[in-house]
């Protein structure tokens, strides 16, 4: 796993340019602190079998449900880590200037993607037919 850590300058450039291009990236997620980590992972699965990759990104206390979806994703055998990049992001506030954290989780699909999602779709099946009423 690759770690990178970088730091913002007062106007938000990013001084280290541990950024690149994930901002424009297709398999791009932004992650908030209102949603469930789990209401990612279908979308994360999506990017990972059209990119081969998911980029998260997320600030303050979106940081938290952000690496739940990674760990839940890394879990079940569909990604793999490959880059986490940690910053402070300047942002305007009023008179002055605060910082937030920001994290940034980049994962490329598992060698064991197909089977994972093959087991979860049987999986699902299953559950479905054991689940409906005799007839």
């Amino acid at each position: 796993m690759f770690y990178e850590s970088s730091s913002m300058s007062s106007q938000g450039h990013e001084e280290s340019g541990a950024r690149g291009g994930t901002q424009d990236h297709p398999a791009r997620i932004l992650v908030s602190s209102t949603r469930k980590p789990m209401s990612y992972i279908n979308l994360a699965k999506r990017f990972l079998n059209e990119h081969g990759e998911v980029h998260f990104a997320a600030l303050g206390v979106a940081i938290s449900p952000m690496v739940t979806a990674a760990e839940i994703l890394k879990n079940r055998r569909l990604a793999t880590v490959s880059k986490i990049t940690t910053s402070l992001e300047s942002l305007p506030d009023d008179q002055r200037h605060r910082q937030k954290p920001k994290m940034e989780v980049v994962m490329h699909k598992s060698p064991e993607f197909d089977d994972a999602v093959a087991q979860e779709s049987a999986a699902g099946r299953q559950a479905s037919q054991s689940s409906e009423p005799p007839r």
